[in-house]
């Protein structure tokens, strides 16, 4: 029988590990450069910003989920993306991923949101396979993009290139439509 919890603070040392070893599946264990006190700060520190499951059979640690929230501007509600579900190898086709997911999704219905979403490797046949079985709709139309390293620090940098006299202009703009708001945002003449 393959039981679901929430994880617990004990629990980041095993998630991390499961971690390196999903990395390692993914052929891409250079890719792991947190560590376990950020894991232990992401999932219990002031504010978390991730959640975790842990899938267990007879008491042994048999998978994982880890997950954040999201939220759809065209629904206008949460929703919760899986950032990452593992089950090792040795544990695998016994039901332990569909535990995961469904537990998931209970959590998803259960705090209102309108979606359940994440990403899968297209050479990851397995994991999309079992998806295509659970009828998850796979959205080939989008394009996931990303921004790290030195491209966020470059971007993050072209805020600072407005300058002084614009941030003014802006602020003193912003003052203004606040003063004549009425209940409708329009800019005082």
């Amino acid at each position: 029988m393959v039981g679901v919890r929430s994880a617990a603070r004990g629990d980041v040392p095993l998630i991390y590990d499961l971690i390196v070893e999903l990395a390692e599946y993914e052929r891409a264990p250079e890719k792991v450069t947190g560590t376990p006190e950020l894991l232990a700060a992401a999932l219990f520190g002031e504010r978390p910003s991730a959640e975790a499951l842990i899938a267990e059979r007879d008491g042994e640690p048999v998978g994982f989920a880890l997950f954040h929230g999201t939220f759809s501007t065209w629904e206008c509600r949460p929703g919760i993306w899986l950032e990452d579900l593992y089950v090792p190898v040795c544990h695998r086709r016994g039901g332990i991923g569909r535990a995961l997911l469904s537990e998931l999704a209970r959590l998803t219905v259960e705090r209102g949101c309108a979606r359940l979403e994440w990403h899968a490797l297209d050479w990851n046949t397995p994991a999309l396979d079992f998806y295509v079985q659970l009828h998850a709709a796979r959205l080939s139309e989008w394009e996931l993009h990303r921004l790290d390293g030195e491209a966020l620090r470059r971007v993050a940098g072209l805020a600072d290139a407005v300058s002084t006299t614009k941030r003014s202009t802006n602020l003193r703009a912003r003052a203004e439509i606040s003063e004549g708001f009425d209940g409708v945002w329009t800019r005082r003449r």
